[in-house]
């Protein structure tokens, strides 16, 4: 039976239409008509929203085939910028991009989230100023801003759920809180879920499956089907750091239950194992020094871990069936970690969902989430355009 494919909603029609420009792939109505199979009034439509939003603007004429000379469309980078950051629990990665996607700018600032989200968030402002020209006034010329937390998030209200370890931010209105301070829209969701739809739309197609996991102090993950994140019923879709694994035995986590995949695979995990066995650790940074530096403890230490991410990820391979899993995160830095959870992955799971599937490093790197952040700006920005059709 011949199954429909349904059509875009217009943010994601606007989206396809930006990067198609942008990649150079199609620069006049015809050519984008064609390559999104739309009908040419259709795509009339959104170039001329795009054109008003300042994303688009026409400029030359291309080459005649028999008729009127097509006039050729390019991204107009001074059509606004957004800001986004991705939260970890003791920095703040924070990027300026335009409207189009193209990352302008990065820093990286000092935080803690045991501070408390208004102190934690106060200073994410502030970075995001000077990282915007530095004044107060700076923020007037975005368009929107957005952050990833190393929490779950409702995205619905714009809160943190029920985080292990961010306690003091449960219920908390980042995404109000935000918007009040800026005066800017702003969208919040999980760390994981952003770095899975930053590196998924910078790595494949709208088609395909993916799923990125982030390994460093925590352990997350999040998951694309066909080009789109995948939540879940409660938001909670690819929370696999608090998967019970037997090697785990009792040891209690942060979640308040025992035997979690973070109490043993963990950038946290790797610290609190190797000073019980007498090394000067402090930070997951201080264990991949010590790798690096070829200490036998450290390294054992790091490659059971990634055995033991390999060995849960195998699971839900076998199940979903991506077309990649990508890493990152400090831990996947480490070329030992990412080669012992692909050693695993292919032991664990079938050989049809592994025949073609590629496990290797972010190409993104530790801006996967700073890019997924700015593409559900980019799709807030849109959605004022209408609803699908």
């Amino acid at each position: 039976m011949h199954q429909s494919v349904p059509t875009p909603s217009i943010p994601a029609q606007a989206q396809q239409i930006i990067a198609l420009v942008a990649h150079g792939t199609a620069t006049t109505r015809a050519e984008l008509a064609k390559s999104l199979r739309l009908a040419p009034s259709t795509v009339s439509l959104r170039i001329a929203e795009l054109t008003g939003l300042g994303i688009l603007a026409e400029n030359g004429t291309g080459a005649s085939k028999g008729g009127r000379k097509p006039r050729l469309l390019r991204l107009d980078e001074a059509g606004g910028q957004v800001l986004t950051a991705d939260l970890g629990g003791r920095h703040a990665r924070l990027g300026r991009f335009s409207l189009t996607g193209a990352l302008l700018a990065t820093t990286t600032v000092p935080v803690s989230v045991e501070a408390g989200p208004e102190t934690t968030l106060e200073a994410v402002v502030e970075a995001w100023r000077k990282l915007a020209g530095g004044e107060a006034a700076a923020l007037s010329g975005l368009r929107g801003v957005g952050i990833g937390l190393p929490g779950p998030v409702d995205v619905n209200t714009g809160t943190v759920q029920l985080p292990s370890r961010m306690p003091e931010w449960s219920g908390f209105p980042v995404r109000a809180w935000l918007e009040e301070k800026t005066g800017l829209p702003s969208v919040v969701d999980n760390d994981a879920n952003l770095s899975a739809l930053g590196e998924h739309h910078a790595s494949l197609g709208p088609r395909q499956h993916s799923i990125t996991v982030k390994a460093g102090t925590a352990i997350g993950s999040g998951i694309i089907v066909a080009g789109e994140l995948h939540r879940g019923a409660s938001g909670a879709a690819g929370d696999v750091t608090h998967t019970r694994v037997e090697a785990a035995a009792n040891e209690p986590c942060t979640c308040g239950n025992m035997g979690c995949l973070e109490t043993i695979a963990s950038g946290a995990a790797l610290v609190r194992l190797l000073r019980g066995q007498g090394l000067d650790v402090a930070t997951t940074e201080d264990v991949l020094t010590l790798v690096n530096l070829a200490n036998p403890l450290a390294t054992t230490g790091l490659r059971t871990a990634g055995t033991h991410l390999g060995g849960v990820l195998s699971s839900i391979v076998n199940f979903f069936n991506p077309d990649s899993l990508f890493l990152t995160g400090r831990l996947a830095s480490s070329e030992l970690f990412i080669a012992a959870v692909r050693s695993r992955v292919y032991e664990g799971c079938h050989p049809l969902t592994t025949q073609n599937l590629h496990i290797g490093a972010a190409c993104t790197g530790q801006d996967s989430g700073l890019r997924g952040a700015a593409r559900l700006v980019l799709e807030r920005v849109l959605a004022d355009l209408g609803p699908g059709q």
